[in-house]
Order: structure tokens, then C-alpha cells, then sequence
């Protein structure tokens, strides 16, 4: 029995980057000597067990072999035989596919120490092509590496997948997965480039396919078209160290602007309101968690209010706060000004400008706070009244705050 190291953790090994997980295969073992020596089985498909004190992931040797469409069909083979070599040939890249044994030796068949020193992402075989996940993993790899640049024969490959719709019956859980993984990398506008470039994009997400090619508005820099923007804009997320409600909410805030009629553009009447209403059928499609639909469905909604405070009346001011529930949860409010902030500032010569906005709404938020709601309650005779006594004390704490 040989145990190696493989996978990321030694790929980021050689980039000299921290390694997060180890993962090992096993070569010449059975699950039955596994189990003797007090590996804990986890595997479904495949024999996978967990190791007696590290909890690590070692799994046995296998070759697979494509039995039906999608990345669940599948029939694994796993058995002493197998050798090291056909392990890694199932991997979905070069540098993923170079293993480390005990005694520090490299193995390195398909030349992923070569690609790793070309910065090159290149899929090791034909059989890249028999699961529609790797994908979604190559896009998520070129969003991690940004210095990496993607085979031209790797490209074709993913294009050619997609035209013989292996990308269709991706399951909606696993794209979510990818995507989110892929949002929380430095620059995830390069994931969304290369499902473009391959044609993946306007299956999986057309809603945002569909914003390239759309202008911007005369003053937003014509010469960068809707598509282009939001990119710049979940980059800006990405560089603001955002949570993912706030990069998915930087993705969708301008879903609208797709479906925006010929004859208006460049304007976008209506936009917001056309992107709330994409949104929920894309949440639900791809199961998006609850805290990233709401905060997406806000920012797609007020962002643009967000952005013009200072023109808006206290009245309106007070609107948004309450719509955003400001009161009850002030820390979803910040990430909604932060995504605005993104939004802003994802655009050319925009990307170092401060953004006072954020202030001025954490100022009128503040002011509102400071009113007695309490006290006002206990004062009002009708209980009916209370919501309408305590919004016009905010009101006039707003009116008051910004008359100075």
C-alpha cells in the first residue's frame, strides 16, 4: 500500500501559496485493509474514508468511465490494481494532477509542473470532456489564478461540451456551489469571461449573458457596455473584501438592463423594478441561500437611491430605510451600501473615488435611531396611530440632520 498526497494541496505547494486541505490516494489497497487500520469509510459512489486522528480525506486509486449525460453518470472502479498514473489521468487539469509521495518525490505524468511554471490552465485528457462540472471549475480556477491564462485547446474543448449540451444537465446545487466559490476569488469577473467565451454563461445564466452588448447611459461611460460593468463591479466587490451577499448582490443589480426596450436605450426606465422581478425565478432556479436573495432583491431595487441621498427628500430617505428594514437589521443595511459602493465605483476613473453616500445614509439612519419610539407609544392614545406618530418623528429628525 502507497499513500500520495495529491490535488491542491500540492499544486499550491509549488506556487508557494498556503495550503488549506490535504487530500491523499491510496494505491494497492483494499477497503478492507482501510477498515483494519481504522480509516472510517465515507465515501457514496466511491471508496473514500477518513483518516483515525487527522480526519483527512484518503481515498482508493479509480478509473471512471462515462455511462450517461451529466457529471452523476458515471461507474467508478476502484481496486488494488489500479495504478497511480489512471488516477490522475481522471483529473480535470494539469496542475491538479501531480502527486507527492511520502517521501517528498514528486510524480508528475502530465506535465503539471510545466504548466504551473507557464501559468497555463490545460485540461490532462479527452475524458475533461465527459463532466460538465469541470467547467464550472475551470472558470472558478481562472477567477482564483488571475495570472493564469486558459489553453486554447482547453477553450475549445469546454465550447464543443457546451454545443453537445453536456452543460444542461449540470444539477442547480452544484452550479450554485461553483459559482459561489468563485464569487469569493480575487477577481471573479474572469469566471463569468471564460463561461462567455465558451458559450456556458447563456445556459446557465442567461439573465447575465444577456447584458453585454447593452450601453450605458450616456453619462456612465458609453464606451463600457452593461456587461462589462457589472464585471468591473464584482471585481470592485472582490477588492472591497466583501461576503458573497454582497458580490451575488453585485452580479444581479442590474439584471433589468438586459430586457431594457431598443427604442429607450441608452436610458433604462424601469430597470429596478424589471431586476427585482428576474431575480426571485433565478434564485429559485439555482437555489440561492435566503441571505443573498434578500440582499440581492434590495440593492437591485434601491441602489440607484442609494446613490442620489443627496438629492432626495427626507420623506423618501425615510422610504428606503424602513423598505430596507434599516431599524430591525442595521447590518444588512451596511452591506447594502456596500454593494451600492461597488456599483459606484465599478466604473472607468470611478474606481478610486471615495464614496460619501455611504455616509450620509449611516448619518439620516443614525438620526432616525435617535427618536423615542417608546416614548411615543406610551404618549399616543390610538395604538393605531403609533406607526404613523413614530415615521414622522423620523421624518423630522431627517429634516433637522440635514438642514445643517
Amino acid at each position: 500500500m502507497q499513500i500520495f498526497s495529491v490535488g491542491g494541496a500540492v499544486r499550491d505547494e509549488l506556487l508557494g501559496l498556503p495550503v488549506q486541505d490535504r487530500d491523499y490516494v491510496v494505491v494497492g489497497a483494499t477497503p478492507e485493509q482501510m477498515n483494519a487500520l481504522g480509516y472510517k469509510p465515507v465515501g457514496k459512489d466511491f471508496p473514500v474514508f477518513l483518516h483515525p486522528q487527522t480526519h483527512e480525506e484518503y481515498a482508493l486509486a479509480r478509473t471512471e468511465r462515462k455511462t450517461a449525460p451529466g457529471y452523476k453518470g458515471f461507474a467508478f472502479h476502484a481496486a488494488p490494481d489500479v495504478t497511480l498514473e489512471q488516477d490522475l489521468a481522471r483529473r480535470d487539469l494539469t496542475i491538479n494532477a501531480i502527486a507527492k509521495s511520502e517521501s517528498g518525490a514528486l510524480i508528475d505524468p502530465y506535465h503539471g509542473r510545466r504548466d504551473l511554471e507557464m501559468k497555463v490552465l490545460r485540461h490532462v485528457s479527452s475524458a475533461f470532456a465527459e463532466d460538465p462540472v469541470r467547467i464550472l471549475r475551470v472558470a472558478r480556477f481562472a477567477a482564483r489564478f488571475t495570472d493564469f491564462t486558459l489553453a486554447e485547446e482547453t477553450l475549445a474543448l469546454m465550447r464543443q461540451m457546451t454545443d453537445q449540451g453536456e452543460v444542461d444537465h449540470l444539477v442547480r446545487e452544484r452550479v450554485w456551489q461553483e459559482f459561489s466559490r468563485g464569487l469569493m476569488e480575487d477577481k471573479p469577473s474572469r469566471m463569468f469571461e471564460i463561461l462567455r467565451s465558451c458559450g456556458a454563461l447563456r445556459k446557465i445564466l442567461p439573465e447575465v449573458d444577456a447584458l453585454w452588448g447593452v450601453p450605458q447611459r450616456a453619462d456612465f461611460h458609453p464606451e463600457v457596455d452593461t456587461g462589462v460593468h457589472v464585471m468591473m463591479v464584482i471585481d470592485m466587490a472582490a477588492h472591497l473584501r466583501s461576503m458573497l451577499p454582497v458580490r451575488f448582490a453585485a452580479l444581479t443589480h442590474d439584471l433589468g438592463k438586459g430586457t431594457t426596450p431598443a427604442d429607450v436605450l441608452p436610458r433604462h426606465i424601469g430597470h429596478e423594478a424589471r431586476s427585482v422581478a428576474m431575480l426571485g425565478p433565478l434564485c429559485e432556479r439555482l437555489r440561492v441561500p435566503v441571505d443573498c436573495r434578500d440582499l440581492a432583491l434590495l440593492v437591485a431595487r434601491f441602489h440607484g437611491d442609494i446613490h442620489r441621498v443627496d438629492e432626495l427628500k427626507p420623506v423618501t430617505i425615510m422610504r428606503v430605510l424602513e423598505h430596507c428594514d434599516a431599524f430591525r437589521r442595521p447590518e444588512r443595511f451596511a452591506l447594502v451600501l456596500q454593494a451600492s459602493e461597488a456599483d459606484y465605483r465599478g466604473r472607468l476613473g470611478f474606481e478610486n473615488r471615495p464614496y460619501p453616500q455611504a455616509g450620509h445614509w449611516q448619518r439620516a439612519l443614525a438620526a432616525a435611531q435617535s427618536v423615542d419610539a417608546a416614548a411615543i407609544a406610551k404618549a399616543c392614545t390610538d395604538p393605531a396611530q403609533i406607526p404613523q406618530r413614530i415615521h414622522q418623528a423620523r421624518v423630522a429628525a431627517l429634516k433637522e440632520v440635514l438642514a445643517r
